[in-house]
């Protein structure tokens, strides 16, 4: 133990660990055994770290922020709070790379001799400081340093070497062949070596340990059983977004239905500190809503560098989604915090853009709260200063209130799922405009925290609902046909003719809105569950609803006007323009108005086809 009188508290250390790659992996004995060897250490702006004065084999920035550089000078990677960066194994075809400290801040160091006993006793943190990492930053160092590498695909990254084993083996089996092999996880497969589940030492630890289980205890009765996969042609950025989502470190890589591998979270830990991806796990662990604040704040700058660097909306999306999920389950764990455990079951929920994972910049919040019949008129106060913490943690963080009120503070959108099961009665029974408006906001639903099975019987419910309900469909349908494209004859755009936003028209009003309401209503009629719009319609597609070719023209427009949205949006945030869903069709490039045409036809189309299925002679 060193005499530094700076030697941090080893359980707050260990806890930061516990947030940071590769350390998350680590055993709890591990973990605290790291944390007792940290030296901490303050460095200030413009120090230079190289391979030859650095005493220490690992350093993980604590604050402030660091550039590798190679001995040209050229930037390879920038490194933030929670990240780690080893000199002496980055230094390989390059005796001249260095650290470079580009903002005030604490470094943990780590002794190499520990440092290299991690390595040789856990296969995972090995793996996160091999060579591949070396490789990776000596390309980036080659390549034009925007290059998005969230968009390479993790065909590269796969350890197709995998251990599987049949779901009849042992815990004592699985526990043998992963010490055997150093690795901390294991795939299931079941009799037609399909995969039935995966097993991790911490389900060993959690689910057999914990419990005293005998060591001929089959593996099926502690792993997890359909766990969380991804195909074999995702993208890097779709692997760190799924597990960031589901809070898990293995992903098993599927072709088909077929084992091909298993990546982990040290495989794709990325060397960037502003990509957004990072700012779910940033998000997760502030104190105060003041935190999560400053985050946010630094979205509309990060959206403008993520588009240059080619992520398409679709992805933006996803992203901005992620974020706006993670304030939410945040604010509800602090306001937890405070009014102590739920007294019964609840569910909170996202309506709208946010339930079908397409919020961009700009969106304001709609959400409701689903308890569980079983609780008493009594506790529901408890429910009701949960929605009133959260909802104005949102807007603080700046997710306004809703204008309609559609949020888990107003009394209709708080209820028992009896409540819920009602309302959705008297909506499809009678479908006014107001029910019709209200059930277009409620039918994109997706469970955020708590319960989820609570949301699937309210899905459930609703789906049995509408289906076979001819006059609520037609209802819907006139509704949906209210707003058409901003196409007259002749392909002419229509613009408004006077006021603030005169010869613009709105892009989300009148081309987003139409095509995802029509597809909520394909989906409505044919019990598809799914609630992204994309989603939807590949559903719709694989369920013969619509042809191939209607439900691929219908992507392609959804994807070119959402293109077109967030490239505005971007360049309204670089002129320090206020975010608006307008443009200006004049100042568009003529193939992107070319574009833009057949996508509105796509729909006008689409509406069409739309009018004569669900209200004929209209």
């Amino acid at each position: 133990m060193s005499n530094n009188p700076y030697q941090p508290e080893i359980e707050a250390v260990a806890e930061f660990l516990r947030a940071c790659l590769p350390f998350d992996a680590l055993p709890d004995e591990a973990l605290r055994n790291s944390a007792r060897q940290i030296q901490i250490i303050y460095l200030r702006e413009g120090k230079r770290i190289t391979a030859l004065e650095d005493e220490y084999a690992l350093r993980i920035v604590r604050s402030g922020a660091v550039e590798i550089r190679s001995s040209r000078n050229e930037l390879m990677d920038r490194l933030g709070e929670g990240e780690s960066f080893n000199i002496h194994g980055l230094d390989v075809g390059d005796s001249g790379v260095s650290a470079v400290v580009i903002e005030d801040g604490l470094i943990y160091s780590l002794p190499r001799t520990h440092y290299e006993q991690l390595r040789a006793q856990f296969r995972d943190f090995d793996r996160h400081f091999h060579s591949q990492r070396s490789r990776r930053l000596r390309r980036a160092a080659r390549y034009q340093p925007n290059t998005n590498v969230m968009m390479l695909p993790i065909e590269g990254l796969i350890s197709h070497n995998v251990l599987t084993l049949d779901d009849g083996a042992s815990i004592q089996d699985a526990a043998r062949a992963m010490s055997l092999r150093r690795v901390s996880s294991v795939l299931v497969l079941d009799s037609n070596q399909r995969l039935a589940g995966i097993l991790t030492d911490r389900d060993l630890r959690s689910r057999a340990l914990a419990h005293g289980l005998s060591g001929a205890t089959p593996i099926r009765q502690v792993m997890t059983s359909d766990p969380i996969f991804i195909e074999h042609h995702a993208l890097l950025f779709d692997a760190l977004l799924l597990m960031t989502q589901n809070s898990v470190h293995h992903l098993p890589v599927l072709q088909n239905g077929e084992v091909k591998g298993i990546i982990t979270s040290s495989d794709v830990m990325l060397a960037r500190k502003d990509d957004p991806v990072y700012l779910v796990q940033h998000l997760s662990r502030q104190q105060d809503i003041r935190g999560m604040k400053a985050i946010i704040d630094t979205l509309p700058s990060l959206l403008v560098e993520v588009i240059k660097g080619g992520m398409r909306a679709h992805q933006v999306s996803r992203v901005l989604t992620a974020i706006s999920d993670t304030v939410t389950m945040r604010l509800i764990e602090l306001a937890k915090t405070q009014l102590g455990p739920a007294p019964v079951p609840f569910c909170w929920l996202g309506f709208g853009s946010q339930a079908r994972g397409e919020q961009l910049i700009g969106a304001d919040q709609d959400n409701g709260l689903l308890i569980d019949d079983r609780v008493q008129p009594h506790q529901l106060e408890w429910f009701r200063q949960l929605a009133e913490y959260v909802c104005d943690g949102l807007d603080a963080c700046g997710y306004p209130y809703c204008k309609g009120k559609v949020m888990a503070t107003t009394d209709a959108w708080r209820q028992p799922l009896s409540g819920w099961q009602r309302t959705v009665d008297e909506w499809t029974r009678s479908p006014t405009p107001d029910a019709v408006m209200r059930v277009s906001i409620f039918f994109d639903l997706r469970a955020l925290y708590g319960e989820r099975s609570l949301c699937q019987r309210l899905q459930q419910h609703m789906l049995s609902r509408t289906g076979k309900d001819t006059i609520f469909l037609a209802a819907l349908a006139a509704n949906v046909l209210e707003q058409t494209p901003p196409l007259g004859i002749f392909r002419r755009f229509l613009v408004e003719r006077n006021g603030d936003h005169r010869d613009e028209f709105d892009v989300k009003k009148r081309g987003v809105m139409p095509l995802v309401e029509l597809v909520r209503l394909h989906a409505l009629a044919n019990g598809v569950s799914a609630v992204n719009t994309r989603e939807r319609i590949r559903e719709l597609m694989d369920s013969k609803i619509l042809t191939i070719v209607d439900g691929r023209n219908l992507q392609d427009a959804f994807d070119s006007i959402q293109q077109l949205r967030v490239s505005n949006h971007s360049n309204q945030i670089a002129h320090n323009g206020d975010i608006s869903n307008y443009l200006n069709p004049k100042e568009l490039s003529e193939l992107q108005r070319k574009h833009l045409k057949d996508a509105f036809t796509v729909v006008h189309d689409a509406q069409e086809a739309l009018r004569h299925h669900y209200r004929p002679g209209l």
